[in-house]
């Protein structure tokens, strides 16, 4: 994965931090699969550290999480299981589920068949060490229903992720990899927008991305990790003072603001010393360190190693 911090214009705060969220924790190439369930079938697929995602192409089935009640799944459904929960998929009740690895399952093209059920399922590899609070704060299944008119750029790359796992063409696998991010952006956004607001429990990231103050100073923050931030510099980024900002990060952050701002610039040089080979001191100032030493002793404060061993260690989670 190659780390960048992504800013463009038309984003909230000027920064687009629902990617930042996404890619301070994404290690290596996403994984998917096109299968075909025929007869009574069932799956069971086991914890593991990512998240997975299901979309019934054709036929239905019945997604089930430990005692909860099963989630009914039709055609065009996408699910997104965020923190890896296990689960099970049966298109028939009474079925004897098989154990399939989601990050393993392998791809089956055959031609659709009437009465078949078929899937896109896949899994995206996460860095559960350094959770962003954004992607922590969602639920442990995402259901994301198809409905005429809702989340058209959603069922655009659905559809576009069939076709290409259908028929193999030149370019599959660039097409396959910038499909399935676009994908796991769209989910996320999914639950975004049809999160409701509820009076007394206006707190969290979802919050926090609608609250125009907050999202400005987060946008700050995330362009610009280097700049030397003050309480103040931020309140006046987010049009408030410096008091009244304070109060309102903290209140749906979860964190003041100079400790998210410390949080942050540690997820990005972490991010630049896992994916890059940019000397230390380099690193320090891309975060707004002067002083390698001064980095170094903050790195360790967060992670509990300097940041060479780090490195060295080619840490992945």
């Amino acid at each position: 994965m190659t780390y960048v911090i992504v800013s463009t214009a038309g984003t909230l705060g000027g920064v687009d931090l629902l990617s930042d969220a996404i890619a301070a924790m994404r290690t290596g190439r996403p994984h998917s699969a096109r299968t075909r369930r025929t007869g009574p079938w069932a799956v069971r697929h086991p914890p593991f550290a990512g998240a997975g995602f299901h979309v019934v192409l054709q036929g239905t089935c019945r997604l089930r999480r430990g005692d909860g009640d099963p989630i009914a799944l039709g055609a065009g459904d996408a699910v997104l299981l965020p923190h890896g929960a296990g689960h099970e998929l049966a298109g028939d009740p009474g079925a004897t589920p098989s154990v399939d690895p989601l990050a393993e399952l392998p791809d089956d093209r055959e031609r659709s068949e009437d009465g078949a059920s078929v899937l896109l399922c896949g899994a995206y590899l996460l860095d559960r060490t350094r959770l962003h609070p954004l992607m922590a704060e969602l639920p442990e299944v995402i259901h994301l229903p198809a409905r005429v008119g809702r989340h058209p750029s959603l069922r655009a790359a659905i559809d576009l992720l069939g076709a290409e796992l259908e028929r193999r063409r030149p370019g599959a696998d660039t097409a396959l990899s910038a499909l399935l991010d676009a994908l796991l952006v769209y989910m996320v956004r999914g639950w975004l927008d049809e999160r409701p607001e509820r009076p007394g429990h206006a707190a969290g990231w979802a919050a926090a991305l609608r609250d125009p103050a907050v999202a400005a100073a987060l946008g700050g923050m995330h362009g610009d990790p280097a700049r030397r931030w003050t309480v103040a510099d931020l309140g006046e980024q987010a049009g408030l003072s410096r008091a009244a900002f304070s109060r309102r990060f903290t209140a749906l952050v979860g964190r003041t603001p100079l400790g998210y701002l410390t949080w942050w610039r540690m997820t990005v040089a972490a991010g630049l010393l896992r994916e890059s080979d940019a000397p230390l001191g380099a690193v320090a100032v891309r975060v707004g360190y002067t002083s390698e030493f001064a980095f170094a002793n903050a790195f360790k404060r967060e992670y509990g190693v300097a940041p060479g061993r780090y490195r060295r260690q080619g840490h992945a989670g």
